[in-house]
């Protein structure tokens, strides 16, 4: 009762927040028409909490907030949020939304329910459905925009709620996707708190360490903070401006990666916080302010002319504008000031969104609908596998831009590190094709050299230059790999199909009859893992056609003498010779995913976890499911970059199957130690030592590798400390 009470009470606090926010935004007549929907619905029993038991009707009422406050949609996006679930559930047909509200309306909510289907499917975002994701909504950014708010709204609930694993696995979501999302549009504080909030899911410890240093340092900061503005502000009245000054503490997020990325403690990081001065400056005299400011800045302190970012003259592809400088403060502390106006500061914050309040500013929206097009070529291009269109698109929002021209003076903009082969691509894919190099102003220049922002570029051609396979280590944009690829696998296709055919046609003149089976076995045994690494060995001349039939008959005749043999071969002594069971047989079970049992998986070789380790699954392209311990050295890399492969697992049954461990022992080359560690294993129940290798370094220690046989991981760490304990032995490690 009192969590019904709890939400109505926050259902009905948002309702006046939104009502106040959008202002006579809607009529009298559109609010009856929703609320009798959204009754309708409760009435009806309709509406479904979500995985963290959230209702949808206060959760829905809460991102429509959001996108009134903060990031500021119009009424058509409002509408669709509190509506969406109405017609997702059956209340209310789409048609009847759309004969009350418009097309508009209708419009979104088709964008929204065809995301929430999709996610209904499978709740983590799996690079297939991420593809029809994007082609689904790209056609309308509104319904963008009401994701990454639905997804903001979510990490702010979730703090009590559901299993740590799930708010673990949203969390990574927001990190991955959602918030470089939220920067590419230039929502910075969406971003921003993403990222905050992703850290205090998956890396509590590290969260709630900065933000305790924070608000001990708090203090000090704030006084450090007004003695270095009291000057600029005398200096800039005094000049006349019309500004205000915001002394920002940087995210924690950012901080932490300061601190992994330089290697050093909280107290490692000086610069914790930003100064911003925001003018209250008019439309056509915002860039002279602003230049105006950094000139009185520059003269009371000593400017860091490496760290000059100007976007007041080529603003971001999000349309951030603002000059950032850095200056040597009291203390010899670097102190990043950010000069930008009351419109640039709301548009950095809020995003593309906050354009559309302002008169004078043009096309906003075709710098956004430019990214969108770079983005659904990479998705709809052929011959691109699912990790690649992740990795293009994680890098294609993180990317800054480079601003080059051709001769005739038409201006591209490239991301950082472009070279002039991306850029060959950017003009047609065929003059990227048969680049065999450039004149970058007026010079003779490699393909693979990077450009810098006002080089002039032309591309050098040949008809008979074709894309190898070592572009793809230099190229950068989304684009370039993408048709690189398609042309490499044309290429390699047609040299495949011509050896297949040579082959064919030599054994056809040998009157000797292709056995696939016995073909394939032979591939294998010249070294080849892939049967098109051999035909195009047989392409490249590097492999002799003749050679290979050769060998194909020799095998023949050893495998035709070998059959005989054995059906000649009396069967009375036969004994039979038992084998390890990797099946784990009915004693060790591991349930993957949902509580599924009996799906075939393997034990990950660059780990060995044995049963009781903490495990995960990962789904390997040809290799079915391997089992890796969550410690594995690999594991931050797969959940990172390829997290949509990771399953959860866990051990199951009573444990008894014996698994291979290796133990690297370090101590004193003392006479007896290496006895007494075998005499300790030898003990040890169920324990089999199958394998030692010792060496002796001349500092008077010795390491070696101990290969064991061993039941679980309680008994593994038991045995650990009795290692320890022998005299002499300084480290054990698995």
């Amino acid at each position: 009762m009192e969590t019904d009470y709890e939400e109505k009470r926050c259902l009905l606090d948002n309702m006046r927040l939104l009502l106040r926010l959008t202002g006579d935004m809607f009529t009298s007549e559109d609010k009856r028409v929703v609320s009798e929907i959204i009754l309708d619905g409760v009435r009806s029993e309709a509406f479904r909490r979500d995985g963290f038991g959230l209702n949808p009707i206060v959760f829905d009422m809460q991102t429509a907030v959001i996108l009134a406050q903060e990031i500021g949609l119009n009424k058509a996006s409002i509408l669709s949020v509190l509506l969406h679930e109405s017609v997702a559930s059956g209340v209310k047909t789409i048609e009847y939304v759309q004969t009350k509200f418009g097309d508009e309306v209708a419009h979104i909510i088709r964008g929204l329910i065809k995301v929430n289907e999709l996610y209904a499917k499978n709740p983590s975002i799996e690079t297939e459905n991420f593809r029809d994701l994007l082609l689904s909504f790209a056609e309308d950014m509104r319904v963008i925009f009401i994701i990454i708010a639905s997804r903001v709204n979510l990490m702010r609930q979730i703090k009590d709620k559901g299993e740590d694993t799930e708010r673990k696995k949203v969390a990574m979501e927001a990190s991955q996707l959602y918030a470089p999302l939220a920067h590419k549009l230039g929502l910075y504080l969406i971003k921003s708190e993403l990222e905050d909030l992703s850290l205090k899911y998956l890396e509590k410890e590290a969260y709630y360490m900065i933000k305790e240093k924070l608000a001990a340092t708090k203090k000090a900061r704030d006084k450090y903070i007004a003695d270095f503005i009291k000057p600029i502000e005398e200096k800039l009245s005094a000049a006349g401006l019309k500004f205000h000054v915001k002394g920002r503490t940087k995210s924690i997020h950012s901080i932490w990666q300061k601190m992994q990325k330089q290697k050093c403690k909280f107290e490692g990081i000086y610069d914790l916080f930003a100064i911003r001065i925001i003018l209250d400056s008019e439309l056509d005299k915002e860039k002279q302010d602003c230049w105006q400011v950094f000139s009185i800045v520059t003269d009371m302190y000593r400017p860091n002319p490496k760290r000059l970012r100007d976007w007041l003259s080529v603003p971001k592809s999000n349309g951030y504008e603002s000059l950032h400088i850095t200056v040597m403060g009291p203390e010899g502390k670097w102190v990043e000031i950010q000069i930008r106006t009351e419109r640039m500061d709301e548009v950095a914050e809020r995003g593309l969104a906050a354009h559309w309040r302002y008169k004078g500013v043009k096309d906003s929206g075709a710098k956004l609908e430019e990214w969108l097009k770079d983005i659904r070529s990479a998705l709809e291009a052929g011959g691109t596998s699912d990790e690649q269109i992740v990795d293009q698109f994680k890098v294609d929002l993180y990317s800054d831009e480079v601003f080059v021209f051709t001769p005739k003076g038409d201006l591209f903009k490239l991301p950082v590190g472009a070279t002039v082969l991306d850029f060959a691509f950017f003009v047609h894919t065929n003059v990227g094709c048969h680049c065999q190099g450039g004149l970058v102003n007026g010079k003779n220049v490699h393909i693979r050299t990077k450009l810098q922002s006002g080089d002039q570029v032309e591309i050098i051609t040949s008809p008979k230059q074709q894309p190898k396979r070592d572009w793809l280590n230099f190229a950068v944009t989304s684009k370039a790999k993408t048709k690189i690829r398609q042309s490499i696998s044309e290429q390699e296709m047609k040299a495949i199909t011509f050896a297949k055919e040579m082959i064919e046609r030599k054994f056809k003149n040998r009157k000797i009859e292709l056995d696939e089976a016995h073909m394939a076995r032979l591939i294998k045994k010249m070294g080849y893992k892939h049967t098109n690494e051999f035909y195009q060995a047989i392409a490249g001349e590097i492999l002799d056609v003749n050679t290979v039939i050769e060998r194909y008959v020799e095998a023949l005749e050893r495998e035709n003498a070998v059959e005989e043999a054995s059906a000649a071969r009396s069967a009375e002594n036969f004994v039979a010779v038992p084998t390890e069971d990797h099946s784990l047989a009915n004693k060790d079970v591991l349930v993957l995913d949902n509580n599924i049992k009996g799906i075939e998986y393997s034990l990950a070789k660059c780990c060995n976890p044995i049963y009781g380790d903490d495990v995960f699954g990962f789904v390997t392209v040809n290799r079915g499911i391997t089992i890796h311990r969550c410690d594995c050295p690999n594991a931050k890399r797969m959940r990172e970059s390829l997290g949509y492969r990771v399953i959860q697992a866990r051990w199951a049954g009573k444990g008894g199957s014996q698994y291979p461990v290796t133990l690297r022992v370090v101590g004193n080359d003392d006479i007896g130690i290496v006895n007494n560690i075998t005499s300790i294993i030898s003990k040890e129940k169920n324990v089999l030592l199958r394998g030692i290798s010792i060496q002796s370094s001349e500092d008077g220690l010795f390491s070696g590798t101990l290969t064991i046989m061993i039941s679980e991981q309680k008994q593994l760490s038991v045995l650990i400390k009795k290692i320890q304990t022998v005299k002499g032995v300084k480290q054990v490690i698995r």
